[in-house]
């Protein structure tokens, strides 16, 4: 369908919380055809519907050879409406974040290391999934998103915040090369 803008960080948009889907028609599903051209594009892990001025609990995630991930483990695509997560267990993990709303920066922040997520597919359908690591992580990231949360908010340390080009330029070096050969 189309590759939709971002909003970025300071946009009062991303700060407000997000309304339940009520109407599982051909509109949501237009709008998470826009969400994943948008992702894909800019090699996002994830999206959530108001990082594009939409104030929909909907969010959509994958990752698969993502040049912005080269470590992270693959996630399946996956369209959550109206999520709702719980910690499975009490233990914290701290990992990089990246944003699309945030671009350019890397943060180091604290999320849960398992989790089961709930809600519903773009069908209306059920979703619940037991999920740790980078999956769990991604799905924490995106739902945020709902509740008007930026990453850089979660961040303990902001000694472990900053441009990814600097905290990390063997992947700057890595990306620039295999954007010249690609």
């Amino acid at each position: 369908m189309a590759v939709r803008e971002v909003l970025r960080m300071g946009d009062a948009r991303l700060l407000a919380v997000a309304d339940p889907v009520t109407d599982f028609g051909s509109a949501l599903h237009d709008l998470i055809r826009d969400m994943t051209d948008t992702m894909r594009q800019l090699d996002g892990a994830g999206l959530a519907a108001p990082q594009i001025g939409v104030g929909l609990q909907v969010v959509i995630f994958e990752v698969r050879d993502n040049p912005r991930y080269p470590q992270a483990e693959p996630v399946p695509f996956t369209v959550l409406v109206n999520p709702r997560l719980e910690p499975i267990g009490e233990e914290m993990e701290e990992g990089w974040e990246g944003c699309l709303s945030v671009p350019g920066m890397r943060g180091l922040v604290p999320r849960h290391k398992a989790l089961r997520y709930s809600g519903f597919d773009q069908y209306g359908a059920r979703i619940e999934r037991s999920v740790s690591g980078f999956h769990a992580r991604v799905v924490q990231h995106e739902t945020d998103h709902l509740f008007g949360i930026l990453y850089p908010m979660r961040i303990r340390d902001l000694r472990h915040f900053g441009y990814a080009d600097v905290l990390f330029p063997q992947l700057a070096t890595r990306r620039s090369t295999a954007t010249t050969h690609a």
